[in-house]
């Protein structure tokens, strides 16, 4: 594994790293809001093993990627970046996109004529999302602006978002989604105007917000129909983002889509069982045509 930097668009530099032979069939993994490249380290590891090409990235205003300065963390932005990082390969990659990372993969494909991947894995993220999850996902990220005093602390604020994953037994692995401030403060690794600049949400008009997911949803299902390639939609068995309706709703949608239901995990379906979620995503790797 080798760490790069890669061009993104507004003059952003993107961090990410690279995993497995370069030779091999490209794969494009974006993680969630509030998550970072480090998310995937344990599947992309498993794919690079079987040959993949692995590009795992920070997106704008997380991980080490940079920050907008103008706060530009709509959808659109999002997906353009995800096309500047297109102009890597030199075929179609799998594109494997985790809430977030899965909104900017479909917008980059709404954005362009053409089909842009081989095939979609849509990590707990799909259209017609619960506004309700998505609201407690972007609250709990507000939540501790001014830090943590310890790595202890960030670790209890985690488990109490998130009751039902083991406690990590090294508090080291922390410093992946934490950096220690000069006030000797833990704080997040993304940019809290990433939340902030939502529509609707430092007002708090739930309509306002509402009708910003409608208009998401719109362009993810769009996009997803423009793929005109296989998706596979991983949804968590107690997410409370993705419901039954709208999984429903996207296979009646997109004549291309499959469904899988990884029991007893959450919003955070690699990391709350990676080895099912790494063994369902060769499983639909393996039958590409």
């Amino acid at each position: 594994m080798q760490t790069i930097s890669c061009p993104g668009t507004d003059g952003l530099t993107l961090i990410a790293d690279e995993w497995g032979p370069a030779g091999g069939p490209p794969v494009l993994m974006l993680h969630g809001a509030g998550q970072n490249r480090h998310a995937w380290r344990a599947t992309a590891a498993v794919l690079a093993e079987q040959g993949w090409s692995v590009l795992t990235v920070d997106a704008r205003g997380h991980g080490d990627s940079d920050w907008s300065q103008e706060a530009r963390y709509d959808v659109e932005h999002m997906g353009a970046d995800v096309l500047a990082l297109l102009d890597r390969f030199d075929q179609e990659p799998v594109v494997i996109g985790a809430s977030m990372g899965g909104m900017a993969a479909l917008a980059a494909q709404y954005a362009s004529e053409v089909p842009l991947y081989r095939a979609v894995v849509l990590v707990d993220i799909a259209p017609n999302f619960a506004v309700e999850g998505a609201t407690r996902i972007v609250t709990w990220m507000a939540g501790n602006p001014d830090g943590f005093a310890t790595l202890e602390e960030a670790s209890d604020a985690m488990a109490a978002y998130n009751p039902n994953r083991p406690r990590p037994k090294d508090l080291g692995g922390l410093t992946k989604v934490l950096r220690e401030g000069p006030d000797g403060r833990w704080r997040w690794r993304w940019d809290p105007d990433y939340i902030s600049s939502k529509p609707g949400f430092v007002t708090g008009d739930h309509e306002v917000m509402r009708q910003s997911m409608e208009r998401v949803s719109e362009i993810m299902l769009d996009g997803a129909r423009r793929a005109g390639r296989p998706v596979l939609l991983v949804r968590g068995g107690r997410s409370d983002l993705v419901t039954a309706e709208s999984v429903q709703l996207f296979l009646d949608r997109v004549p291309t889509a499959e469904y899988l239901d990884v029991a007893n995990t959450g919003h955070m379906v690699a990391g709350d069982d990676n080895d099912a979620f790494t063994t369902a995503v060769l499983e639909f790797l393996g039958r590409m045509p």
